[in-house]
């Protein structure tokens, strides 16, 4: 990489939206940075599925961030007596971790000020997504807004551009792309409440959602499930 070459922060989870979206942005030129969160999720062990990611597709750095959201709780991903729906869930589902995306974002944003990088990316979908508030494109646009009225490079004129690549494509086509890109999602993790070794449940929501993006994609499903 060249001194020119811009620089982004990439938000990875493990799960193959955030995958794709890495993927995107280092098909786009940038020097990517990854940046994941232990904090307190069931599904810690989606962390060792970012470690991968983040080294197969060639992150300059990656860092993991510590948190506690378990202190709240209030959602099935970090309370043991709230379950994880077995099932397709109405209203907004009981894995939606209070304000986790503007928690994950603003940490993200000052990292990337540190970094004299511009540009965020998140792997938010709004298509074939569980019904998370902190997935719409109406939170995209006004957290860019709050970036660059509360930083000191925002207010010294420079410009942070939050992209979410993913947020108008279908799960079937999020999974073409990637493909397209090299992304292997041997590598990813989405299940929200896998077996000690990391095969899914393949019934919660995440599952759900992946295993039929991949059959509509036409591309193999390469996740390992408890039932088979």
């Amino acid at each position: 990489m060249n001194n020119l070459t811009k620089k982004a922060v990439a938000l990875v989870s493990g799960g193959l939206d955030s995958a794709t979206s890495l993927a995107m942005a280092r098909d786009r030129g940038f020097e990517c940075y990854a940046l994941s969160f232990d904090y307190g999720q069931r599904h810690r062990i989606e962390l060792e599925a970012s470690r991968r990611v983040a080294e197969s597709l060639g992150v300059r750095e990656h860092r993991v961030f510590t948190l506690d959201l378990r202190q709240f709780g209030g959602s099935a991903l970090t309370d043991d007596s709230i379950d994880v729906p077995q099932g397709p869930s109405e209203g907004i589902p009981a894995t939606y971790v209070p304000a986790r995306n503007t928690i994950f974002l603003s940490l993200a944003l000052g990292w990337a000020e540190v970094l004299g990088a511009l540009d965020l990316f998140i792997g938010v979908n709004a298509v074939d997504y569980s019904g998370y508030p902190d997935c719409r494109p109406e939170f995209i646009d006004a957290f860019e807004k709050t970036a660059n009225l509360a930083t000191k490079a925002g207010v010294e004129g420079q410009h942070f551009s939050i992209h979410a690549p993913l947020i108008h494509m279908t799960k079937a086509q999020i999974i073409a792309t990637g493909h397209r890109l090299g992304v292997d999602y041997g590598l990813t993790l989405s299940c929200y409440d896998p077996d000690s070794s990391g095969r899914a449940c393949g019934v919660c929501d995440s599952c759900r959602l992946r295993a039929a993006g991949f059959r509509e994609a036409g591309v193999p499903d390469p996740t390992p499930y408890k039932t088979q």
